[in-house]
């Protein structure tokens, strides 16, 4: 891999090769007058700022950048190629996008108490946070499913008060069938120009019917394709955040670990004012390989390879900030000189202020060169970035596997090996960013014994998922 470090299984390593070890080089002689700042709240998105946004009707911008838009000639070699959708900013006088929300509670046995009470609690913070139009409903579950609430203007405020505080707890817990009612009830009014949300709050397992990970995020997928997206709250420390993040991730979703309360309300601002700053619905992004170069990974997201084609589904974009795709190809050998067409990308999207369907197109080249200076000026560091943070999250997820299979010191070792890469990478680079993540490594290396590691890996569950959607640490 070009410029950057690959690890295996049992720690770092450079795969030194001549050409590899010339295009370190390259990276390290890199300077950037440092890149994009990110929030000390790990609730809030990256400052995208220095990258502009859309005014009017330009509600979308489209940016396609690559790490390394110069090469050195005379080997095929990898590219790195970031694609960027980036929502406009929202001005004050802007029409929001209409809400229509499900709270689905657990009310099982283990919610019993002053826990139900907390989540019944953050139900009602959200329903402060919408507008009288938006439209709610309630669900609760236990081993059955009811409907305190069904979907009611969000101004009826003393209804669903009362609804929600009449929840009581029960016996076991039937997530699937829960979050299956919550999307039944937003059905009633789905609307495709609207954000459609099921937002679930449980402390536990699924244990009646469908339970797997996998059976939850296939029903996530399958509600995101009918416009329904699916965020997941676990509260305290008895949730399995495998299965939770599964099904946020299939359902296009969100994931928080809120260990007490106190982190709702935060979690709830943060979560409604997202839903409420959506300017793009059924997001996707095609990226078409030229002549020659072959695809190779889609990182952090589910994606498909085709041929020479790249697919990726994003769902949803919100006002100013940025989803991107990052993706590695491989690129045959040029000559000095040579310029040579890359990649064609499409993306297509619902633009939520016109409700209509709109897509833009990019190309990219690359220019073959002699000159390793010549490269090195070329390179750009925003993208390399992004690789540092997506090859990082590979070491991070693997840590936690290792630690699942009882393989501390492994697991330990690899955390304090990325938490090193990291930081070289942050100041080869200029990108201050870097150290927060760096920071995030050596807090897991030190969380993995047994008093301290249900919490941990919850936490790290959690920033690992947000990472990969590049919104949030």
């Amino acid at each position: 891999m070009i410029g950057m470090q690959r690890f295996d299984e049992v720690g770092r390593h450079l795969a030194v090769t001549g050409r590899l070890a010339l295009l370190l080089v390259v990276c390290s002689l890199v300077t950037t007058p440092g890149a994009r700042a990110r929030s000390s709240d790990d609730l809030v998105q990256y400052d995208l700022s220095s990258r502009g946004g859309g005014s009017g009707a330009d509600r979308v911008q489209l940016t396609v950048e690559q790490a390394y838009p110069v090469l050195l000639a005379g080997a095929s070699q990898q590219a790195f190629v970031r694609i960027g959708l980036r929502g406009s900013d929202l001005e004050p006088a802007d029409r929001r996008v209409p809400v229509n929300v499900s709270f689905v509670i657990d009310r099982s046995g283990s919610m019993s108490g002053q826990k139900l009470e907390d989540a019944k609690q953050a139900a009602l913070m959200g329903i402060e946070r919408l507008s009288d139009d938006d439209i709610v409903s309630v669900v609760a579950y236990d081993s059955t499913v009811s409907v305190p609430l069904p979907p009611t203007r969000a101004k009826d405020r003393v209804d669903i008060e009362a609804a929600i505080r009449g929840i009581r707890s029960g016996g076991n817990t039937a997530l699937f069938a829960g979050v299956s009612q919550g999307a039944e009830q937003l059905r009633r009014f789905l609307d495709r120009n609207q954000v459609n949300r099921v937002i679930l709050l449980s402390d536990g397992l699924a244990n009646v019917g469908p339970s797997s990970p996998g059976e939850l995020a296939s029903l996530g997928w399958s509600l995101s394709h009918e416009g329904i997206s699916v965020t997941t709250i676990g509260l305290g420390l008895g949730y399995n955040e495998d299965l939770m993040v599964q099904l946020a991730q299939g359902g296009s979703g969100f994931h928080y670990f809120a260990e007490d309360s106190s982190e709702l309300a935060r979690i709830f601002d943060y979560e409604l004012g997202n839903a409420r700053s959506v300017v793009a619905q059924e997001v996707w992004i095609r990226i078409h390989c030229r002549d020659g170069v072959r695809p190779r990974k889609i990182y952090g997201r589910d994606g498909v390879i085709d041929g020479q084609v790249l697919s990726v589904d994003l769902s949803q974009l919100y006002a100013g900030f940025e989803n991107y795709v990052l993706v590695e190809l491989d690129v045959p050998s040029l000559d000095a000189g040579e310029v040579r067409p890359l990649v064609d990308v499409t993306a297509g999207y619902r633009d939520l202020t016109t409700r209509e369907q709109d897509q833009q197109e990019q190309s990219l080249t690359v220019r073959g060169t002699a000159s390793v200076s010549d490269v090195a000026r070329n390179v750009d560091a925003d993208v390399m970035v992004a690789v540092t943070e997506y090859l990082s999250a590979e070491q991070y997820q693997l840590a936690m596997d290792l630690r699942d299979q009882g393989e501390t010191e492994r697991a330990r070792q690899i955390l304090r090996d990325n938490a090193g890469y990291i930081g070289d990478q942050a100041e080869t680079l200029g990108a201050d960013q870097l150290y927060r993540l760096q920071k995030y490594n050596v807090e897991a290396a030190e969380g993995l014994d047994e008093a301290t590691w249900d919490e941990n890996r919850k936490r790290m569950k959690q920033r690992q998922y947000m990472l990969e959607q590049n919104n949030v640490y």
